[in-house]
């Protein structure tokens, strides 16, 4: 009895010395960035009712937790600089240093803004070897969703400065953005990194925002349901695994000691496939299930004994990749560029042999075009486009992909926004959309209540909300068609209605063949661009030109354009292209289009009575070509006789 008493006393003080203890959330910890300039809250979870302390910059404040142990601090506003410690005095105590007031801004969307340096390190090696700068920092949300309710604090995160190790976690957009907003103001910027890949726009508003669109607002319910998630989870991961059971099993080329990455393999019968390409296209059909690529090299002397870099393009969808038999890397899904490393010890002199095992489980499998296909060491590359050598492993029915359920409505509002919506922020930058391409006509709604969503929540009024209209992707159209992504970028044009709301133009900074164009840099340029007019009311900021303005006459449709004091300009001194017009508003027809200072005609003979005019309506209107003065391309858009 004595030591079971013992024992219960112990553990009562350990209990009660534990939840005694104040807490701070993670973003509030060392290395932050506060916003200057405002009145903050600093916040924490203490032991009901108890008494803490705040030491700051010589003075101290005092305040009790409530009933449930919550308790928080206003700062007044405090000009930007630093670095600060601040000291919290309660049952215990706690010191941050390194504390940094100046610019916090929240960045959020899906991958083109999740996408990070260290993707870009070979597109700005001298950007990342030069990152050296403690006043950018960023705080890195971790991927987490929530459907039963809001969480207060994040279960992982730190502040990291800008430095060549660390910017490799950085988003790209995010880090050009704070670059160029920090050589203009010289101030600390920070940050807040909370950005998913493929989420949709209905994952990021609360569950309130979710009312108004019944079925979003229905599938958030049923996610609460944890039971069905494991479910689902169970279901998908069986799935997953049944499949590669058997593909592997299937596979020819993986029998025992026979396996096709060997480097004696014998494929003098195999046949010859053009790469980068689809094998849709080259004879073997539309099949799902793994096929065998080989392709035999000549190295010369001096490449030989070194390590080199084996580039290969993006490959649809998975790859496991063999230099000389040996494994030398592989990527499980689609969109990363595919970048190996070989060992010195694996080049040799004369003949190596590359095998790639492409497992493809549902669409169209290959090599994507129009990417970079390379083995280098140094300045000696052998360029590996051409014949390779191909052989089926096996044939498989597609594979039924994931539900991702992280996905779901309102899942990352809980666990990646809620947390954060205490935290003083200059504004929001996004770059999102892509995910809500098959349905644009409801982002018509759901983005502009996504903005409003966020500033009811964040409590400080209307905040710079900018964001990146979607870049140019996919085939080009040389005639008119209808584009569920030229519905989507309208769906954002016309979410300039929202105050202080700001647009980047990116038709001219895609890639054909890449949902995720490389060219980061000029995406958080033009975002800093905007930043300068809406959040630090710069008036000679340069901006996209935007329809302000039209007039329909019997023949012909009259635009102004906003940012185009200077005039306008074709970008190649070309006639202007991408314009169509319609009478009825199904059947387009290519116009004529021409400038006059800051205003567009537009006409076409086909055409007497015109109700609709468009610009760049097209998945990648890459030969759009009406600019500003200033270089910046003006936004696709489509305009109807009221």
């Amino acid at each position: 009895m004595k030591k079971t008493s013992l024992l219960f006393s112990f553990l009562f003080l350990f209990v009660s010395f534990g939840w005694s203890q104040i807490r701070l959330p993670k973003l509030i910890s060392d290395g932050a960035i506060l916003q200057r300039d405002a009145e903050i809250k600093i916040w924490g979870w203490a032991s009901p009712n108890e008494s803490i302390e705040l030491h700051f910059k010589n003075k101290i404040q005092h305040t009790e937790a409530d009933s449930e142990g919550n308790w928080y601090f206003i700062l007044g506003p405090q000009m930007a600089g630093g670095p600060f410690e601040m000291e919290f005095v309660g049952n215990n105590k706690i010191t941050l240093r390194n504390i940094l007031f100046g610019d916090v801004w929240l960045c959020s969307g899906q991958s083109n803004m999740e996408l990070t340096m260290q993707r870009l390190k070979d597109q700005y090696p001298n950007v990342i070897l030069n990152s050296n700068n403690p006043d950018i920092r960023q705080f890195l949300v971790p991927d987490r969703y929530d459907f039963i309710k809001v969480q207060k604090d994040f279960e992982e995160g730190s502040w990291k400065e800008a430095n060549p190790e660390n910017i490799l976690e950085f988003s790209g957009v995010g880090y050009f953005f704070a670059l160029d907003l920090h050589k203009k103001y010289k101030v600390p910027i920070g940050l807040i990194n909370a950005a998913l890949g493929g989420s949709p726009v209905e994952a990021w508003m609360s569950e309130e925002a979710l009312k108004p669109f019944p079925e979003a607002y229905k599938e958030h319910q049923k996610y609460k349901d944890l039971t069905l998630i494991a479910e689902i989870e169970a279901k998908d991961e069986a799935r997953q695994k049944s499949w590669y059971t058997e593909l592997r099993a299937k596979d020819e080329g993986m029998t025992q000691n026979s396996e096709w990455f060997l480097d004696n393999t014998d494929d003098k019968g195999w046949k010859e496939m053009q790469v980068p390409g689809y094998w849709a296209d080259q004879g073997l059909d539309s099949i799902n299930g793994s096929v065998w690529f080989r392709k035999h090299l000549d190295v010369p002397a001096q490449m030989s004994g070194n390590e080199a870099k084996l580039w290969l393009g993006r490959i649809v969808d998975q790859d496991y990749v063999y230099f000389n038999g040996v494994l030398v890397g592989g990527t499980g899904y689609q969109y990363p560029p595919r970048k190996y490393i070989i060992a010195d010890s694996l080049l040799k002199k004369g003949r190596n042999t590359i095998t790639v095992r492409v497992i493809n489980k549902q669409g169209q499998g290959g090599f994507i075009l129009d990417k970079p296909y390379f083995l280098s060491v140094a300045n000696d590359t052998l360029d590996l486009k051409g014949n390779w050598k191909y052989k089926l492993g096996t044939e498989m029915k597609p594979l039924e992909g994931p539900t991702f359920i992280r996905w779901k409505p309102g899942g990352l509002y809980n666990a990646m926004i809620s947390p954060l919506i205490d935290y003083k922020i200059k504004g929001v930058i996004w770059y999102q959309g892509e995910s809500n391409t098959q349905n644009p006509r409801e982002y018509f709604n759901t983005f502009p209540a996504l903005i409003k969503d966020w500033r009811q929540q964040f409590q400080i009024g209307n905040f710079p909300f900018l964001y990146v209209q979607l870049a140019n992707f996919m085939e080009p159209a040389d005639e008119p068609v209808e584009s569920n992504w030229a519905s989507l970028r309208q769906a954002q044009l016309e979410a300039l209605t929202e105050p202080n709301t700001g647009m980047v133009v990116t038709i001219d900074l895609g890639e054909w063949n890449d949902i995720h164009p490389l060219n980061k840099m000029d995406v958080g340029k033009r975002l800093a661009q905007q930043a300068q007019k809406l959040a630090y009311m710069e008036t000679k900021s340069s901006l996209n030109p935007i329809p302000i303005n039209y007039q329909f006459l019997k023949t012909k449709v009259k635009i102004e354009f906003s940012e185009a004091k200077g005039g306008l300009i074709s970008n190649n001194g070309a006639p202007l292209k991408y314009f169509e017009i319609s009478m009825n508003g199904k059947d387009f027809v290519k116009a004529r289009a021409t400038i006059e200072g800051n205003m567009v005609i537009v006409d076409s003979e086909k055409v007497t009575n015109p109700t609709v005019v468009r610009y760049a309506w097209a998945n990648n209107p890459v030969s759009a070509n009406l600019y500003s003065k200033s270089g910046l391309p003006a936004t696709p858009f489509e305009i109807k006789k009221e």
